[in-house]
């Protein structure tokens, strides 16, 4: 007899890939296999989501310990208004409960326990910046189109939590799988103390995942840990596990480290519109292609090949997503208005229209004052030390002028009244009595 012919491998068969908008910058995605299976394969899974008119449920939870929402925060917003584009269910997940504990992640050391009020506030900000109540062109997220998006608080199944529920959620996870994440490791291997309630942190986060029924969740890159944690619960709990879809983490306007405000390298998203452009268009060559992926929607294949070409082109589209196509026109123009004033040591307000560069009140100050407190009194700088450091540094000018004194003394609000004052590249105030 003949030797056995080895049966022909066949290929899996193919599946579309996943479209642009939602591919676009996706640092890593799990899990990743080769099998049409619509548990293994996210590809597999939207398949599926067509095939039966079922969209998916899209997780994201953030929690909101600060007022303030950054470019760097954006990205995963801009990606669930992706999904929410493609049809699919937006499940934001307001953390708070889970606020009230603090994400561990990235802390060297146990985070201050914010109170229930302060939580509150800061969700009604954040809502307000992802565009609720605001035209659906300029919001981040589609708060208008039924079944797009769900608004949860977590503290609507964690709070009512009883302890023996909480004893089964321990008993999901191991001390060595905590140990593992790197910032516990870390703080425990320097002898930083850990408190047993941040252990609870992943535990309750990965059960929000159970109580939406998430296909899908969205963190970045530093998020894997507690993305995985609610694969392991909905396992644990008889569910289908989700995807998790990871992007990275936005450098700052340094170029070097992340994105925070603790940092002083963020674009605010509730900054005035020649602010923002004028910090965009300077950020360091070395990142103006993230910002370009992961902050627009632009085709880099047919931008420009100039560094500085991209730069202005990536300024341009993140202002106007943020403030209108005219307004980052209009931005755009004014920077280049202030860089030109600079260099020819003219007034830094030729050009400008009047309400284009953001206002600073002069009124409540008391004059006489010197060149380093109005720094601060008109929050230019976070403290009048600060403000004395820069104008010795030469990077503070008064309608193109620089300052180089810290002690100048200003007699009277119009003495300063219609001037434009400049700290470094970046920030601009046009001074009103």
């Amino acid at each position: 007899m003949g030797e056995a012919i080895p049966a022909k491998q066949t290929e899996p068969p193919a599946l579309p890939p996943l479209p642009e908008a939602l591919a676009r910058g996706i640092a890593d995605l799990f899990p990743a296999g080769r099998d049409p299976d619509p548990d293994q394969r996210l590809e597999a899974r939207l398949a599926e989501s067509a095939h039966q008119g079922r969209p998916l449920r899209v997780k994201l939870g953030i929690d909101p310990t600060g007022s303030d929402i950054h470019l760097g925060h954006s990205l995963l917003f801009r990606k669930l208004r992706a999904f929410q584009n493609a049809g699919h269910t937006a499940v934001l997940i307001i953390g708070d409960f889970t606020a009230r504990i603090g994400d561990p992640t990235g802390k060297s050391s146990t985070r201050v326990q914010l109170d229930a009020a302060a939580v509150e506030a800061n969700a009604a900000t954040y809502l307000a910046q992802l565009g609720q109540g605001q035209p659906p062109e300029r919001a981040l997220l589609d708060f208008d189109t039924p079944g797009r998006l769900e608004v949860r608080r977590n503290s609507e199944w964690l709070k009512g939590l009883n302890l023996p529920q909480v004893i089964e959620l321990l008993g999901i996870s191991t001390v060595g799988q905590m140990l593992a994440k790197e910032d516990f490791a870390n703080r425990y291997g320097s002898g930083t103390s850990i408190s047993l309630h941040e252990f609870l942190y992943p535990l309750l986060q990965g059960y929000d995942s159970v109580a939406i029924q998430a296909d899908l969740e969205l963190g970045g890159t530093d998020q894997k840990f507690n993305v995985a944690m609610g694969r392991d619960m909905q396992r644990h709990f008889g569910q289908r596990p989700q995807f998790g879809l990871l992007l990275p983490i936005l450098p700052g306007l340094d170029g070097v480290q992340k994105m925070s405000k603790s940092l002083g390298n963020t674009v605010g998203l509730l900054e005035d519109p020649l602010s923002m452009y004028s910090k965009l268009e300077k950020v360091p060559d070395a990142v103006v292609e993230d910002y370009l992926t992961l902050l627009t929607d632009l085709d880099t294949a047919t931008l420009p090949s100039g560094p500085r070409e991209r730069q202005k082109a990536m300024a341009l589209e993140v202002t106007a997503s943020r403030h209108g196509r005219d307004a980052a026109l209009q931005a755009q123009a004014d920077a280049a208005a202030l860089v030109a004033a600079g260099l020819s040591g003219a007034g830094a307000g030729a050009g400008l229209q009047a309400d284009s560069v953001p206002e600073a009140s002069l009124a409540g100050l008391a004059f006489p004052l010197k060149a380093f407190y109005l720094l601060s009194a008109l929050q230019v700088c976070a403290s009048s030390s600060e403000g004395r450091r820069q104008i010795q540094g030469g990077g503070v000018k008064l309608d193109g002028e620089k300052l180089s004194d810290p002690n100048q003394e200003f007699s009277s609000p119009e003495q300063l009244a219609g001037k434009v004052l400049q700290l470094g590249r970046k920030t601009f105030r046009r001074l009103v009595a």
